[in-house]
C-alpha cells in the first residue's frame, strides 16, 4: 500500500520561535542615556525657539524691506523715504535696545558700522540722510543702481547685524 502525498492545502506555517535574547536593554544605563538624549534634544529645541523668537524683528523688517524694494512709481519715493526709518526701527528693536534713538550723522554711521557683518559703503549714512530730508526732486535723480545698492546694503545689515547678548 502506498501512502498518498499530502495536498498543498494541508500544509501549515510553522510558528516562529522565541529569540534566544531580548531586544530590550538589560541595564539601567541605557535608560539614563535615553533620558539624557531627550533632555539635550529638549534643550536644543528650547534654544532654537528662543533664537527664532528673538529674531522676529529681523523677519518683519526684511518683509517690510522686500515690500519697499518691489514698489514702483510714487510708491517707490515713499519707500525710499521710509528706508532710514526702517533701519532706525530695527536698531531700536534689537534685544537689549542700545541707546540709538538720538544718534545721527557720524555717530549713526559708527553704530551701523560696528554692528555690520561687512564694511558699509562710504557715505551710506549720508545717503540715508538724503533719503530722509532731501526734496523729492533730489530723490528722483537717484539711478536704479544706487537704489538697488541701498536696498542690498540695508538687507545685508538687517540680516547680519551683531547683537550683543
Amino acid at each position: 500500500m502506498s501512502a498518498a502525498a499530502p495536498a498543498i492545502d494541508q500544509l501549515r506555517e510553522l510558528a516562529p520561535g522565541m529569540p534566544p535574547f531580548s531586544y530590550l536593554p538589560h541595564t539601567w544605563a541605557w535608560l539614563v542615556l535615553a533620558v539624557l538624549v531627550l533632555m539635550l534634544l529638549g534643550l536644543w529645541a528650547a534654544l532654537r525657539w528662543r533664537h527664532w523668537q528673538r529674531n522676529r524683528y529681523r523677519r518683519e523688517a526684511l518683509a517690510r524691506l522686500d515690500a519697499m524694494a518691489s514698489s514702483e512709481g510714487d510708491q517707490r519715493l515713499i519707500a525710499l523715504r521710509g528706508l532710514p526709518e526702517l533701519l532706525k526701527r530695527v536698531a531700536l528693536s534689537m534685544p537689549g535696545a542700545p541707546p540709538v534713538a538720538s544718534l545721527g550723522g557720524a555717530q549713526w554711521q559708527t553704530f551701523l558700522e560696528q554692528r555690520a557683518p561687512q564694511p558699509l559703503p562710504a557715505g551710506f549714512t549720508d545717503t540715508l540722510h538724503l533719503l530722509a530730508y532731501a526734496p523729492d526732486t533730489a530723490l528722483r535723480t537717484l539711478d536704479a543702481q544706487q537704489v538697488s545698492t541701498l536696498f542690498m546694503t540695508s538687507r545685508g545689515w538687517i540680516e547680519g547685524h551683531h547683537v550683543a547678548v
